[in-house]
């Protein structure tokens, strides 16, 4: 029984990471699979041996162009993806032309499955933007590839059926919820410590199309909304990240305009999955602008605010029934009291905001292991699915 997982893995994006090793324990600890008989297609697959200890081979082979680079790329892995039962192309925001090679990688790897007898499915993913007619083209051919279709939103699903698909697609809890398994965090009596994720908005260092008016009004709003809440409730924030290193400069970018850095840690390690989810359960409420920072907090029971970088903040928010947690990113800079007003809701009825997001939590850890039926229904089309 070989198996093989395909994601944005190997680039020290933690929030990935947490994907990876949600699917790597559904596999081993949920359906028995043996360890050997992983492997992990990597854009790093040093990085990403060092975390598992697992067989890992090159994601993308570069060649300069990406024309050159994908032909290089099906011509080395078409013989391993051949030799594989099962190909889950799994998590993250994976469906989508935003970027140029994603369509082209991910749509490629699907249909050498199809044409060498492997079975592909795409699990627990999100989809969008897709803006252009070759990477609506290519999702689709991706999808036409595959024995089922499992997204992590209903946007994602409806976006998918917009553009074409009429293949059924499920929704199913992100695979990251199951490191929440293990977590018995108690509800505390009041709200004294916030973590705070953030992400480079528009930086000229990692964006794709970057504007530094826009970062700096993203930075200037977020140091001002912590400074309120440190003013009115005494609060100590701690910062971290998500995705290393590029994280940590804009957290402290942030740090160096707020006016009460005493109150403020930052944490500048590269924090795998599990650390994360214990600096969560650690919160009293998690501010997250990276998307699995809230969705590790979830997982870890802390209730959370959103700050929406993408629309798949909203929508997991929506999806979790914690729309009144929303705030756009844009509007941080015009508004220093918009995350106050949410405290000040949640502080409200905080037992009762504490217990309400452990139900979500539980929910989602239960909509996660229900996708793991997935993988096991493509393991059985074959005739090879051993328990």
């Amino acid at each position: 029984m070989k198996i093989g997982i395909i994601g944005n893995y190997g680039h020290d994006n933690n929030g990935d990471e947490a994907i990876l090793q949600g699917i790597l324990t559904q596999l081993v600890d949920e359906l028995g699979i043996n360890s050997d008989d992983i492997v992990i297609f990597s854009n790093n697959p040093d990085n990403t041996k060092s975390r598992y200890g697992l067989q890992t081979v090159k994601l993308l082979h570069k060649r300069g162009s990406l024309l050159k680079s994908m032909m290089a790329t099906i011509a080395h892995n078409r013989k391993i993806i051949s030799g594989l039962n099962l190909l889950i192309i799994g998590g993250g925001g994976l469906l989508m032309d935003m970027y140029k090679r994603d369509a082209p990688l991910y749509s490629s790897h699907a249909m050498l499955g199809r044409l060498t007898g492997c079975k592909v499915i795409i699990y627990g993913v999100g989809a969008g933007p897709i803006t252009t007619k070759p990477g609506t083209f290519l999702i689709k051919k991706m999808i036409s590839s595959a024995e089922s279709v499992s997204v992590r939103d209903t946007k994602s699903k409806e976006l998918l059926e917009s553009i074409g698909v009429t293949k059924p697609v499920h929704v199913i809890a992100d695979p990251a919820f199951q490191l929440g398994k293990q977590v018995d965090r108690q509800p505390t009596s009041s709200v004294k410590n916030i973590g705070v994720t953030a992400v480079p908005y528009f930086s000229k260092d990692y964006w794709p199309t970057s504007d530094e008016a826009i970062y700096r009004n993203y930075v200037n709003g977020m140091a001002a909304n912590l400074d309120v809440l440190i003013e009115k409730h005494g609060v100590n924030v701690t910062f971290f990240s998500t995705k290393f290193p590029q994280d940590v400069k804009v957290t402290e970018e942030i740090f160096e305009v707020m006016k009460h850095r005493d109150h403020v840690t930052i944490l500048k390690d590269n924090l795998h999955p599990p650390e994360l989810v214990s600096i969560c359960q650690k919160q009293d409420i998690l501010i997250g602008t990276r998307l699995h920072s809230l969705i590790l907090a979830v997982a870890a029971k802390t209730p959370v605010i959103g700050i929406g970088y993408h629309q798949k903040v909203k929508d997991f928010l929506k999806k979790i029934d914690r729309e009144q947690g929303f705030v756009d990113i844009q509007d941080l800079h015009e508004h220093p009291h918009l995350l106050d007003a949410i405290v000040e809701k949640y502080k409200e009825n905080w037992m009762r905001e504490q217990e309400e997001i452990a139900a979500i939590s539980m929910q989602q850890q239960e909509e996660a292991e229900a996708g793991i039926q997935q993988i096991r229904q493509a393991l059985m089309l074959g005739g090879k699915y051993e328990s």
